[in-house]
């Protein structure tokens, strides 16, 4: 058993793992652009500098929570942090677009080792529901505002340094987290001596690849390009290969009958459609500042703050009232909040929309987000049996990576093609074709169009082309915010109709045994 005194700083070990994490997801973002400049990046392999660490991270996710499991959760996590650490470092060096990649898939392998292990440690060290739902809104507050904090991070370490600093600076703070968990974080697996399920680790990883690779793709192929339509069915076939497999194998990597539980199935898809919105939000809003406001990427950061704290506050009550008030309502109001917030945003974002209204927007769906997130993922790892809470917390993580990745994917491609019919409309015919080529790239590439116009005495034409652009903009972005307003509305009516308020009651004596399932070494 753990000693009390002992907990906090078991918990803030594990958070600041799970935070240097997520700030990863958006940290490097905000350098694509320099990446341009100094490595010559083109634009799919900026996509790629992304997309090889989601692609990964998403694959092993389920291979690495199984792995931690029947080895060691604290190893597992270490091993993590060393190789993202170590792999973030190396990237700084590189030297072409091709060395970068490579390097983001090493993190990505880092990352999926770590990532489920902090949550099923946390797990087993708090026990009881009240510690564990503080807990795990904690852990979720983390996350929220790692991811928000991202662009700050890179924005300020850009302004002052190069971009190679972006990825020096998270070598020496895994260095530092690696020494924080190996002090103070107690070893942990399951007791039972499972053997390896090799055919659910390579199906699992196989299916996770298939279906994340095919959506990332699916916005340049086409959703219905036959590419995309053959990706669809291979992770399909993968997925019913698995859980055939699991349902065959006398000691599974993962019991699948428990997505038959609702505390579990119905609190992953919540999860989802959560970091769909979250990560919809991001690719609309970012852009907005950056683009229409004309902030910088720190000011784009600073300007964000709002949802990471809300995102905070949210996630630390949100667990608190899923003990009193239960799971359902709380998950529901936070999923309302968001499409609230998206509605509200479609209906009257423009570019000299008043920054305190928009503040407050972010506020309403900041806390929507922390009270989705948190209690849906207490839920999650309430319904896991506890030897296997390394595979329970790699499935909440799956549920976030794939719900990010189709939100970009889907209101990418929404606001794209908007943007893109909506401008043909309004450029002057008489525009060149190479500079039309340009202002569908994006409505910075638009603007900068305007400028060069401008410079060249054609002011007409550059008011011309900036009302144009400015006008494609705002239709793409208000009805991307209503597609990710419909699905959190979806999301919404799905826990009410499926997600239960409360555990079942079980006997003591059964809480007994499934905390002995894991014990420290």
């Amino acid at each position: 058993m753990t000693p009390p005194r002992s907990k906090p700083l078991i918990l803030t070990a594990l958070l600041a793992a799970s935070f240097l994490i997520n700030l990863d997801t958006t940290l490097v973002n905000v350098a694509l652009p320099t990446l341009t400049r100094e490595l010559g990046a083109d634009t799919a392999q900026l996509q790629w500098v992304v997309d090889a660490y989601n692609l990964v991270f998403a694959a092993l996710l389920l291979t690495s929570g199984s792995l931690s499991d029947r080895f060691g959760r604290k190893g597992m996590l270490l091993a993590g942090l060393l190789v993202f650490g170590a792999a973030s470092f190396v990237g700084g060096y590189a030297n072409s677009p091709g060395e970068l990649i490579a390097t983001r898939a090493v993190m990505g392998l880092g990352a999926a080792m770590t990532f489920p292990a902090t949550l099923s440690l946390l797990t087993g060290v708090f026990t009881g529901r009240k510690e564990r739902a503080l807990a795990i809104g904690l852990w979720g507050a983390t996350g929220g505002m790692a991811i928000a904090l991202g662009p700050i991070v890179g924005g300020y370490l850009l302004e002052h340094f190069s971009w190679s600093s972006i990825f020096y600076a998270l070598g020496p703070v895994s260095l530092t987290v690696i020494a924080t968990a190996a002090a103070f974080v107690p070893r942990s697996k399951s007791v039972t001596a499972h053997r390896l399920d090799f055919p659910g680790l390579v199906l699992s990883g196989g299916f996770m690849a298939v279906l994340v690779y095919t959506v990332i793709e699916a916005p340049n192929r086409g959703w219905t390009a036959p590419a995309s339509l053959l990706g669809y069915a291979g992770a399909a076939l993968l997925a019913i290969a698995f859980v055939l497999a699991e349902r065959r194998a006398d000691q599974p990597m993962l019991d699948v009958r428990l997505f038959a539980n609702l505390r579990f199935s119905a609190a992953s898809a919540s999860v989802t459609v959560g970091f769909f919105t979250l990560f919809g939000f991001i690719f609309l809003m970012t852009q907005y500042f950056q683009f229409i406001r004309t902030y910088g990427p720190l000011s784009t950061g600073v300007h964000l703050l709002p949802v990471a704290v809300s995102v905070a506050v949210g996630s630390a009550v949100g667990t608190r009232l899923a003990i009193t008030i239960g799971t359902k309502a709380v998950v529901t109001a936070g999923l309302v909040l968001q499409a609230g917030f998206y509605f509200w945003v479609a209906t009257g974002l423009t570019p000299t929309f008043p920054y305190g209204v928009i503040a407050i927007q972010m506020v309403v769906y900041g806390l929507g987000m922390g009270l989705t997130i948190a209690p849906a993922t207490e839920s999650i790892m309430g319904a896991v049996p506890a030897h296997q809470a390394g595979v329970g917390s790699a499935i909440n993580d799956s549920t976030r990576l794939l719900g990010g990745t189709l939100g970009v994917a889907v209101i990418g491609s929404v606001y794209a093609s908007l943007y893109g019919s909506r401008l043909d409309t309004g450029l002057p015919k008489a525009l060149p074709r190479a500079l039309t080529d340009l202002t569908h790239q994006s409505v910075g590439m638009a603007y900068g169009v305007a400028a060069r116009l401008a410079a060249d005495g054609r002011g007409p034409a550059a008011d011309a082309v900036r009302r144009a652009a400015t006008d494609a903009f705002d239709h793409g972005l208000s009805i991307g915010c209503v597609v990710a307003g419909v699905v959190a509305a979806v999301g919404a009516l799905l826990a009410v109709a499926f997600l239960p308020a409360q555990p079942p009651q079980r006997p003591q004596t059964h809480h007994r045994s499934a905390r002995s399932e894991t014990v420290a070494q």
